[in-house]
């Protein structure tokens, strides 16, 4: 079975929105680059993850901020041409960015559910918050890659769900603190 990871920056009161900019209009967008020192160090973790990543799932939203940019970045390079996975019920075919690889719209958990039995190793989720909080919800998240930054929002779209669900138990398998504040934290889910 296909391991689905979540990778994010978070705030520390849970806020995924808008860590690098003003894409989604947060008013404290960019928190990740001008509120922290930046140190190398603390952002290790995404090249780790690189080596790992053998799909990229998207919900729609983060798949049509991000494929215009990553496809032509050079530090997105390395994602160019593996699979991509689009969780959306109303992106159209030819609504997909041309040149960034193989692209495949999925339009239920059951098909990410599907998806994870699959032959391949393990799938990334970047951005894409509400897909990441349906799919903790229906237990389809198998990881947690979290960058923690010390600050703290107020609003903003957040990771973790507010549904009365049942209690689910993370097993700490690494994590680091770093000089700018910043905690790597990376979590298997029991």
């Amino acid at each position: 079975m296909r391991e689905l990871i979540y990778t994010g920056f978070m705030s520390l009161d849970g806020v995924v929105d808008s860590p690098g900019g003003t894409v989604e209009g947060h008013r404290s967008g960019g928190w990740v680059i001008n509120d922290v020192e930046f140190l190398p160090e603390a952002f290790a973790l995404k090249g780790e993850e690189l080596a790992e990543t053998t799909a990229l799932l998207f919900g729609r939203r983060s798949y049509e901020a991000f494929a215009p940019i990553w496809r032509d970045s050079e530090d997105h390079a390395a994602y160019k041409d593996l699979p991509k996975y689009v969780v959306s019920e109303t992106l159209t075919e030819d609504a997909l960015v041309d040149g960034w690889g193989p692209t495949t719209i999925l339009r239920s958990s059951g098909d990410i559910a599907a998806l994870k039995k699959s032959d391949g190793g393990a799938i990334f989720i970047h951005g894409s918050a509400e897909l990441a909080r349906r799919l903790s919800d229906d237990g389809l998240i198998d990881r947690y890659h979290l960058l923690v930054f010390p600050v703290l929002l107020g609003a903003g779209k957040r990771l973790f769900s507010e549904a009365d669900n049942d209690k689910r138990v993370l097993k700490l398998k690494d994590s680091a603190a770093y000089p700018n504040g910043v905690l790597k934290l990376i979590y298997e889910v029991s």
